[in-house]
Parts: C-alpha cells; sequence; structure tokens
C-alpha cells in the first residue's frame, strides 16, 4: 500500500505542472501585445502570437487540422492583403508615371511649338524690314524722278534734208523716222521736238520751214500713232544753226532741213522699276 501512494503522488505533481505553466505565462504576456504599435503596412495591429492551448502549449505535435487552420488563416489574410496593397501601390505608380510622362510630352511640344512661332516671327520681321528697304529705295527712286520730271536729255537726233521748195518726205527720210519711232513704242516719259530750218527770208521762210516740220509730225502720227501731245513743232525759218563745235560759227543753210530730237526724263526709269517682282510676307513660305 505505501509503495503504491509513493508511486501515485510524484505521477500526480509531474502532471499539473504543465497546467500550471499553461496558465500562468498566458497572464504575464497579454500586457506586453496590447502596448505594441499599429503602424503597419495594412493599418492593422501586428499577428499576436498563438495562445497556448492543452497540455502541449503551442507546439502540439497531436494538433488538428482545425487548430492548424485557426493558427494560420491569419497569416493567410494578412498576407493577401499585402499583396492587394502591393498591387494598388503598383498601379499607382504606373499611372503617376504615364501622368507624368504625358506631362513631359505636353511640355516639351508646347516648347518646340514656341519655338517654331518664334522663328515665323523672325522671319517675317526679316522679310517686313526688306519690304521696308525696298519701299524706302523706292520712294528715294520717285522723289529723284519726280524733281527732274521736267528735265529731258537729248537721246536720239535725226536729220532730215530737204530740196529747196520740196515738202514731201523722200523715202530716206521716212526711213528715218521709222528707225526713231520703232524705238520709242511703248515708252513713257519722252517727247519729240521738231524744228524747221528753210532758206529764204523773213515769212517765206518761215511758212516753208513750218510746212516741212508739219510733213515730219504728220507722218509720226498717222504711221507710227504717236500721240500729238508728245510732238513740239516750231517752225525757224531762216534761223542761224550753230555748228557742233564751241569754236565754230553760226551758219545760214541752204535747202530746207528739219531736225528731229527724242528728249527722255527719268520717268521710263521709274516705270521700268515699279513693274520688277515685288517680295511681300504672302509671296515667300517659311521653313517648319
Amino acid at each position: 500500500m505505501n509503495s503504491r501512494m509513493l508511486v501515485t503522488l510524484p505521477l500526480a505533481a509531474v502532471l499539473a505542472f504543465p497546467a500550471l505553466a499553461q496558465t500562468s505565462p498566458s497572464s504575464s504576456q497579454s500586457t506586453p501585445a496590447a502596448a505594441q504599435s499599429t503602424d503597419t503596412a495594412t493599418g492593422k495591429q501586428p499577428l499576436q502570437p498563438p495562445s497556448r492551448e492543452g497540455f502541449w502549449g503551442r507546439v502540439n505535435p497531436f494538433a488538428r487540422k482545425n487548430y492548424v487552420k485557426r493558427q494560420t488563416d491569419p497569416i493567410r489574410d494578412r498576407v493577401n492583403e499585402l499583396d492587394d496593397l502591393t498591387s494598388a501601390n503598383s498601379k499607382n505608380i504606373k499611372d503617376s508615371d504615364a501622368r507624368a510622362q504625358a506631362g513631359i510630352k505636353l511640355v516639351s511640344d508646347k516648347a518646340d511649338q514656341a519655338d517654331q512661332h518664334a522663328v515665323e516671327a523672325g522671319n517675317k520681321a526679316t522679310m517686313a524690314q526688306q519690304s521696308a528697304q525696298q519701299a524706302t529705295a523706292r520712294i528715294q527712286t520717285v522723289e529723284t524722278v519726280v524733281g527732274n520730271i521736267d528735265q529731258y536729255k537729248a537721246s536720239n537726233q535725226t536729220e532730215i534734208r530737204f530740196r529747196p521748195g520740196q515738202t514731201v518726205l523722200s523715202k530716206n527720210a521716212k526711213d528715218a523716222l521709222d528707225e526713231m519711232a520703232n524705238g520709242v513704242k511703248g515708252q513713257r516719259g519722252y517727247i519729240i521736238e521738231v524744228q524747221g530750218f528753210s532758206s529764204g527770208k523773213g515769212q517765206i521762210a518761215i511758212q516753208n520751214s513750218q510746212k516741212m516740220a508739219e510733213s515730219v509730225v504728220r507722218y509720226l502720227v498717222l504711221n507710227h500713232e504717236i500721240p500729238v501731245y508728245r510732238i513740239y513743232l516750231v517752225g525757224m525759218g531762216n534761223a542761224p544753226v550753230a555748228e557742233t563745235e564751241a569754236d565754230a560759227k553760226t551758219k545760214h543753210i541752204s535747202g530746207g532741213r528739219v531736225e528731229i530730237s527724242l528728249l527722255k526724263n527719268d520717268l521710263e526709269q521709274l516705270s521700268s522699276n515699279s513693274s520688277g517682282p515685288v517680295t511681300t510676307t504672302d509671296t515667300q513660305e517659311q521653313p517648319k
């Protein structure tokens, strides 16, 4: 009997010791768990260590599926939450990067467009300056021409001889007039001076010189359609004619003679300049 009691008491002590160990540490670990921080990626409190259950405590070599499921479900849920959070962060990063790239491209396009506008503005300014210079040069030309519009210079001279008492043009005289008239067709800023000279005295000489000059004018107007207002006619009679040399003396002519002088001013030059091509901003295209 005594020997049985001696065996039973140590066995009871061994069985009671794990139960005491399971209850006492659980109460002491509750306080630090509550004091842990909740600053996590998911915004939830960290997972708590599994509580001791049964005789074996946290590690139960004979644990069942429900026990294992209870222990692993929180971990699996937290892992799934972390995966979702990572996916959301990746999507947000991609969206931010796409918006940043779009903004950079928009700014680059605006900068290129601004550069293009600046180049076009520079080209237009250059063309405007060239047009202003051309206009200034043309205005100066016009001022010069207007200042000299009543100043005619001798361009061509032709002399036609007549026999005494003759007023009809010969073939040679007509050829000379044709050559002169063909040179002024389509031109402006010219006049034709016709002076008739005749031998004799008094009014008879003046009338003869007038008739010879009128025959020249009539031929130019009828055969070459030269306007009458461009022709100035005068009968000089037997007025003395100066020699070409400065030191020579004047002399009287024998027979009859008509002197035709073609005089021009700068109006024809102005007309030719104004008919040239004009550079404007509408006729030139800038590189884009």
